[in-house]
């Protein structure tokens, strides 16, 4: 029987937002302190989840779990091992800072006359396969928004991104799904809404899936190190915002994060 190498190309596989391109940086980097060249790959939620359970992905860049996509890992859970996670996202309905509490505290209070009136209607999300887009679509049949004039309309993180700074640079009111980590939360302040229905799922954990036919073939230290990894929502913003701000790539800001956070490549 021949013994397993440690040198060979690990296959990762990141959701095509950019603070998921951020994580699978870091993750590349771990990879390559322990001799592996990496072919990185990215695709949409439940793509990528298909990619995975196909053979053609080694290390998923993450899963949340589990609000957001049980739903996608359930069907091949047994062929995989689910790391420690790395930082525990969450999703919100976000307005402007400049929209008055008193006028929109909750989800609910975008049904209120006085606010429909000055209100986007029309609610712009990220691809319809991310958790947040199943959920903001229910949001709005289950809060009644549909009935005064709302609708969700998933898109590109581009058109997501555009759509908040339009609105703030214009002095709109409106509402968009967000969550954390995003850069946008480091750099506008927006103001998250309250959710009383519940409907935007827990806190997940955001964990690296790593299929249990590629264990044979990475360094256990590799994995190990992955395991131990932890950035935190505010260590995966610092990286988006590096990425979206300040023109880095994705290996550039992992490397600039990793060389000023101190926290250093796990061993």
């Amino acid at each position: 029987m021949s013994r397993p190498s440690f040198e060979s190309t690990i296959t990762v596989g990141n959701i095509a937002l950019s603070f998921h391109r951020a994580v699978a940086a870091v993750t590349r980097r771990v990879l390559e302190d322990h001799g592996h060249p990496v072919n990185s790959v990215e695709a949409p939620h439940e793509q990528l989840f298909r990619l995975q359970e196909d053979g053609d992905i080694d290390v998923l860049i993450s899963a949340w779990l589990p609000s957001s996509h049980d739903t996608y890992l359930s069907r091949y859970r047994d062929r995989v091992r689910v790391l420690t996670p790395q930082y525990q996202p969450y999703c919100v309905w976000a307005v402007p800072p400049s929209m008055p509490i008193e006028n929109v505290r909750e989800v609910a209070d975008l049904a209120r006359p006085e606010v429909v009136e000055r209100m986007i209607t029309v609610i712009d999300g990220i691809n319809p396969g991310a958790g947040i887009s199943r959920f903001s679509a229910r949001m709005v049949s289950e809060y009644g928004l549909d009935r005064v004039g709302y609708t969700f309309s998933p898109g590109t993180e581009a058109s997501f991104i555009s759509r908040v700074e339009r609105g703030l640079a214009t002095g709109e009111w409106f509402v968009i799904p967000l969550w954390r980590p995003q850069y946008l939360n480091r750099l506008y302040g927006l103001r998250p809404l309250e959710d009383p229905k519940g409907l935007l799922g827990t806190v997940d954990n955001a964990s690296p899936i790593v299929s249990l036919a590629a264990l044979d073939r990475i360094h256990p230290h590799a994995v190990a190190g992955l395991d131990r990894l932890r950035l935190g929502n505010e260590g995966v913003e610092e990286i988006d915002a590096l990425i979206n701000v300040d023109g880095l790539t994705p290996l550039q800001a992992a490397d600039r994060y990793l060389a000023n956070s101190g926290l250093g490549l796990p061993a």
